[in-house]
C-alpha cells in the first residue's frame, strides 16, 4: 500500500477517535479489523453459534486492553439492520461503505480527518452528472446506498467493462480522481481514489503511530475479493476463512503466496478468526463457549471480564438444561455473592443477591429446546479501590425472536488476597436498554 497523499492534521486528534484512543493507556495488545458477511457473520449458521463463541472469547480476554474494528461494505442503514439480525458486539472502530466512512465507538462519531481527505478531487454533482449520461445501462441504488464520498448503481452486465472504461476517462477529464468498483455480476461503485478498506486502515495504523500508539498487532479478517486491500497493509496478520472467495484465494496465490503471516483457515467465518488468533499465537484462544465446566475451569487470564462472561453463560446453559441439575452450583453462586449484596431489577425491584439466584433454581430447563442465548457487550471495568471493580456491560438475551437488552452495572471484589482467586459480585443494577413491546418483566431473571 503506498503511502498516503492526504495532508491530515494528525496533532489535531477528532473527538470520537480520541475517545478511543484513550480507553487504551497504552498499545492495543491487539486489533482485529473483520469483514462483516460471510467473514464475522456467518448467514449459514443458523443458530449464530461461531459469532457468538467470538464475542465470548472477546468480551473475557481481549476487550478491555484490545481494539475490534469492523470493516464492511455496507452503507451505516444496512450495517445497524445487520446489528438488529445478528448478535454482534460493538466495535470500537467501524470501516463503512466500501472504506469511505470511518466512524467511533457505539455513538459512531465520524472521523473529520478521514472526510477531509476524499474530498481531494472529488465532486459527487460531478459523477451524478457524467453518470447520468448512461441512463440504459446505469440504475441507481436505493437512497440509503448513496453516501458523500460512494455513488452506487446497478448495471447491465454486458455493458459494464464498456461503461467503467468511458466513465473512468470522462471523470479523469472533469479532474476528479477516482476508483470504479464492479462486483457481483451487477454493482458498480464509485468513489474517491483514496477510499478503501485497505486505506482506511492505514488510515487508521497511521493515525495510531501517530500517538505513539501502535498496536502490538493487527489481524484482518476476510472472505472476498474487495478484502484484499486488507491483507496488503505490511507487517499485518491475516486470515483467510474457510469459506473465502475463489477471487479472494486467487488474489492470495498471485500476490501473496510465499507471505507467512497470512492463512487460509480450516475453520468458516468467526471460528476461523479465532483459529488465526492461536495459530499466530495472538494471545487466548479458548472461547468460553467451549469450556465444559466452570467449577472445574482454571483459567490463565482472570479479570472482572471473564468472570461477566462466564456467570451469564451459565445462566444461558441453566435456562437449556444444558449444565446438570445440581444445586452444587447454585451453592457455588451464592458462594460469589455477597450476602448482603443487592440486585436492582429493570423494573426497579430490589432483591437480595443471594435470594435472586435462588429463584435461579427454578427455572432450570425452562429454555430447554428453544432458541434461547445470552451475551454480553462492552464489558469494561474500571478499579474503584484496590480490591474492587466497576464493571459496565450491555447483557442481550434472545428468546426465540424476541431480544432484549439492559445496561448492567456491577460491583465486584476480590474473593480473596489475589485476582486468581476470583471474585465475589457485591451489587448489580439493570436498567432496560431495548426490550420487546408487551414483554412479561419477570421473565428477566438476572
Amino acid at each position: 500500500m503506498g503511502e498516503m497523499k492526504a495532508i491530515v492534521n494528525f496533532g489535531n486528534v477528532p473527538v470520537g477517535s480520541r475517545i478511543i484512543m484513550d480507553r487504551l493507556n497504552t498499545s492495543a495488545r491487539l486489533m482485529i479489523v473483520s469483514d462483516l458477511d460471510h467473514t464475522m457473520v456467518d448467514h449459514h449458521d443458523s443458530e449464530n453459534l461461531s459469532l457468538l463463541r467470538f464475542n465470548a472469547l472477546w468480551e473475557a480476554n481481549y476487550r478491555h486492553d484490545s481494539l475490534l474494528v469492523f470493516s464492511t461494505g455496507r452503507s451505516p442503514t444496512l450495517y445497524k439492520q445487520l446489528r438488529k439480525e445478528k448478535p454482534m458486539l460493538t466495535p470500537d472502530i467501524t470501516i463503512m461503505s466500501v472504506g469511505t466512512e470511518i466512524t467511533y465507538g457505539n455513538s459512531m462519531v465520524p472521523d473529520d480527518g478521514w472526510v477531509e481527505y476524499l474530498n481531494q478531487k472529488w465532486d459527487k454533482d460531478i459523477v451524478r452528472e457524467e453518470t447520468s449520461k448512461f441512463p440504459e445501462e446505469l440504475t441507481l441504488q436505493a437512497e440509503t446506498e448513496q453516501r458523500a464520498h460512494k455513488v452506487s448503481f446497478y448495471v447491465k452486465k454486458d455493458k459494464a467493462q464498456a461503461v467503467t472504461k468511458a466513465l473512468s476517462e470522462a471523470l479523469e477529464k472533469r479532474g476528479l480522481d477516482v476508483k470504479i468498483i464492479y462486483s457481483g455480476g451487477i454493482d458498480l461503485d464509485i468513489l474517491p481514489q483514496g477510499a478503501g478498506k485497505g486505506q482506511a486502515l492505514a488510515y487508521l495504523l497511521k493515525k495510531f503511530r501517530t500517538e505513539g500508539k501502535l498496536p502490538v498487532n493487527t489481524l484482518v479478517c476476510g472472505d472476498s475479493g474487495n478484502d484484499a486491500e486488507l491483507f496488503s497493509i505490511p507487517e499485518v496478520h491475516g486470515v483467510m476463512v474457510k469459506n473465502a472467495q475463489e477471487e479472494l484465494l486467487q488474489w492470495h496465490a498471485e500476490n501473496a503466496r510465499d507471505n507467512p503471516k497470512i492463512i487460509h483457515a480450516k475453520e468458516r467465518c468467526a471460528a476461523g478468526i479465532i483459529e488465526a488468533i492461536g495459530y499466530f499465537h495472538l494471545g487466548p484462544n479458548l472461547s468460553p463457549r467451549d469450556v465444559g465446566d466452570f467449577l472445574e475451569c482454571k483459567l490463565e487470564n482472570v479479570n472482572p471480564g471473564h468472570e461477566v462472561v462466564k456467570f451469564y453463560l451459565f445462566y444461558e446453559r441453566w435456562r437449556r438444561a444444558e449444565v446438570a441439575h445440581s444445586e452444587v452450583y447454585i451453592a457455588s453462586l451464592k458462594a460469589n455473592s455477597l450476602p448482603s449484596g443487592v440486585f436492582v431489577h429493570p423494573s426497579g425491584l430490589e432483591q437480595q443477591l443471594t435470594d435472586r439466584i435462588s429463584a435461579l433454581g427454578s427455572h432450570y430447563g425452562d429454555k430447554q429446546g428453544q432458541q434461547f442465548r445470552v451475551w454480553v457487550d462492552r464489558v469494561l471495568a474500571s478499579e474503584i479501590s484496590s480490591d474492587a471493580w466497576l464493571v459496565k456491560f450491555n447483557k442481550w438475551e434472545l428468546s426465540g425472536e424476541e431480544r432484549q437488552s439492559c445496561v448492567t452495572t456491577a460491583i465486584l471484589s476480590l474473593k480473596g488476597s489475589s485476582i486468581s482467586d476470583g471474585f465475589t459480585w457485591v451489587h448489580v443494577h439493570q436498567t432496560w436498554l431495548e426490550r420487546s413491546e408487551g414483554k412479561d418483566e419477570s421473565a428477566w431473571i438476572v
